[in-house]
């Protein structure tokens, strides 16, 4: 099994009728990064994706091992490093995914902007308050620099 890490703003996506919708909604790609896949609450689903290129990135040591064991079929397709420094993924264009850590979630979505030119859609999910910043309009207070950006590029 594994723990929790509140230092790592993990929060896990425990109901499988969610996750089975939310892969289900996903437009087909060739190359799809699921960014901090946890436990794997979606990445189950992902890794059976007919003709798309999987990969994950994963900070936590823990999780990584519990994903190898759990899923042989991540061999190979699992990055163990930080998503806000690792390398692009893939050559070409691809989708991002994930249940974004709570703490680094902003960090993230700027990463993801540094990759617009490939980067084909994003799914993700987020704190309230961080989706509530990317979707706001000018004149709401939590307007900003965010809700620029995201929304002029994606």
């Amino acid at each position: 099994m594994y723990t929790l890490k509140k230092s790592l703003g993990q929060h896990f996506l425990k109901d499988e009728n969610i996750s089975r919708k939310i892969v289900a909604e996903l437009e087909p790609v060739q190359q799809l990064l699921e960014v901090g896949p946890g436990g794997g609450a979606l990445t189950k689903y992902l890794i059976q994706l007919q003709h798309t290129e999987f990969k994950a990135v994963e900070f936590d040591t823990e999780k990584v091992e519990y994903l190898l064991k759990t899923y042989p079929a991540l061999n190979g397709r699992i990055i163990h490093g930080d998503f806000l420094t690792v390398d692009k993924p893939f050559n070409g264009p691809f989708a991002v995914v994930g249940n974004f850590p709570y703490n680094i979630s902003t960090q993230i979505l700027f990463r993801i902007l540094e990759w617009k030119d490939d980067i084909i859609y994003t799914v993700g999910m987020f704190q309230k308050e961080v989706a509530q910043r990317i979707a706001s309009k000018e004149g709401n207070k939590v307007y900003g620099v965010l809700s620029v950006l995201v929304q002029a590029f994606f």
